[in-house]
């Protein structure tokens, strides 16, 4: 995890996520750094936009936490069209009885 870490560092930072850098991070940080890791994550990262790739998991979240609102109101105008069709039944039977 923390060679992932590291690159997000180094991709905040504006900077080239590469081995090197990656390595830097990593010691910096505390961790004994691994090349075969260091370069794994690099070459994973190829082409990858990661300030992209945090912008729609961004949204994604706000979609997923709209999501029960949304639910919670369909529930309510369902509650309510019961409501209203109890109380036009209702009148309904009360006309009924004044006719007999």
């Amino acid at each position: 995890m923390e060679y992932v870490y590291a690159a997000l560092l180094i991709d905040a930072a504006g900077k080239e996520i590469n081995e090197k850098s990656l390595l830097d991070v990593v010691k910096a940080a505390g961790f004994s750094p691994d090349e075969a890791k260091a370069k794994a994550i690099v070459e994973s990262l190829k082409g990858v936009d990661i300030k992209e790739i945090l912008k729609s998991a961004e949204n994604m979240q706000v979609a997923q936490a709209q999501a029960p609102a949304a639910e919670h109101k369909q529930e309510q105008k369902k509650e309510e069209k019961k409501e209203e069709k109890k109380s036009e039944e209702e009148a309904a039977a009360g006309l009924a009885g004044l006719f007999g």
